[in-house]
């Protein structure tokens, strides 16, 4: 999942990014209104995290633009401001949720969430493939109830196939979700991810596979499938 956090404190916003990474997201930084516009005009997000005082534009008229465009993507507001008139306008003007400063991280993690397990957006509780499970809450990987490991980026992936059971994921889609901008990835970096959940779940005796569509991208289905 893809998070976009717009936040002019640098020093927080790479606190809040590697907490949020270490949390299982993909996180994009930037620091002003007009970044953010570039930003979700080329790129999707599941959800955005919002501070109000930022440089160029108040966080919130910003918002209620957004709003207007038909933006529809779920908006966490981060912010200092703390009285109950300044939290009625955020949500007035289309936050779907507000955290005030200072905050837990686990805080900040659930919070996002919950967000995205709202009715149409991308997180749901538990997701299951033939014997996997997958709780995207406790962030655990299970075939046939035993735990299984995976790396911060293998859990990723796994989970944007299993969102597109029996759809074929681009190549470039699985990258999008779980690589941040900036990151610097070899030629082979999503053959080498997908051969490794591969490797996980047929150790651990999984009943779906992975197979490669040569050219085109991953789809995730039963063993006997044809790829």
């Amino acid at each position: 999942m893809r998070l976009l956090l717009i936040e002019d404190n640098q020093r927080l916003a790479d606190y809040l990014a590697t907490a949020l990474e270490n949390g299982g997201f993909a996180v994009d930084h930037v620091s002003t209104t007009a970044d953010a516009d570039g930003a979700i005009s080329t790129t999707h997000y599941d959800t955005l995290l919002l501070d109000l005082g930022l440089p160029d534009m108040d966080g919130l008229a910003w918002l209620g633009e957004q709003r207007r465009r038909q933006m529809t993507r779920p908006v966490l507001v981060i912010t200092a401001r703390d009285s109950l008139e300044e939290l009625v306008a955020g949500l007035n003007r289309g936050a779907d949720d507000y955290l005030r400063k200072p905050f837990e991280l686990d805080e900040l993690i659930a919070r996002v969430r919950a967000l995205l397990r709202r009715p149409g957006e991308a997180l749901g509780v538990t997701l299951t493939a033939g014997n996997i499970s997958f709780d995207t809450s406790d962030r655990e990987v299970t075939v046939n109830g035993v735990p299984v490991e995976f790396g911060r980026r293998e859990m990723d992936g796994l989970e944007l196939l299993m969102r597109r059971i029996g759809r074929v994921v681009p190549k470039s889609a699985i990258e999008d979700a779980i690589y941040s901008f900036g990151e610097d990835l070899a030629s082979n970096a999503i053959e080498v991810l997908v051969h490794r959940i591969r490797r996980r779940l047929q150790d651990a005796g999984a009943d779906m596979h992975i197979h490669t569509l040569r050219g085109v991208g991953y789809v995730l289905s039963d063993k006997s499938a044809s790829a």
